[in-house]
């Protein structure tokens, strides 16, 4: 896996002075990388114990539908505030600078539901370990999370509660 990180393209200095940004979308236009990708995650989980996988707004939704399509279930969208039409459950998490929050319908989940995780990268775990807090309020089970790239110099990994974490890439 190690050989796709020559497919991202790194950009010193954005979105702020200071910060190293990892621009995937190289690596997803490469049709090969990016099917490298989709095969990494899927093969983090057996598709039996899966029921549906999750991906969060927004770059965790290049990822997920496609994970979900080749595990054979279902995709089930998180996201930003006011962009669901059904009655929503929400979670309010803590940035550097402020909070956000994200939603999920109420009736995305069931109580038993075994459910993945899947998001571009895990940073300080904020983003992931919200959208594990909503999957368990509304009785689902988080099975794992997957990721395309962990920062681990950020600890990400510190709150997510110790559920089962897979990174392909590792900065």
């Amino acid at each position: 896996m190690s050989d796709l990180k020559q497919l991202i393209r790194e950009i010193p200095d954005w979105p702020k002075p200071g910060i190293l940004f990892y621009d995937i979308t190289t690596l997803m236009k490469d049709g090969p990388g990016f099917a490298q990708v989709i095969d990494g995650l899927v093969a983090t989980v057996q598709p039996a114990d899966v029921n549906v996988v999750i991906g969060i707004e927004a770059r965790g939704f290049f990822f997920a539908p496609t994970v979900a399509k080749a595990l054979g279930k279902g995709f089930v969208p998180v996201r930003k505030p006011k962009k669901l039409p059904a009655a929503v459950e929400a979670v309010e998490y803590a940035l550097e600078y402020g909070t956000d929050s994200l939603e999920i319908h109420r009736d995305a989940i069931t109580p038993g539901q075994r459910v993945l995780i899947v998001d571009d990268v895990l940073a300080t775990g904020g983003t992931a370990a919200a959208v594990a807090s909503l999957v368990e309020r509304l009785g689902g089970i988080v099975v794992g999370l997957s990721f395309v790239i962990e920062l681990d110099f950020l600890n990400g990994q510190s709150k997510l509660g110790g559920r089962p974490v897979h990174s392909l890439l590792h900065y």
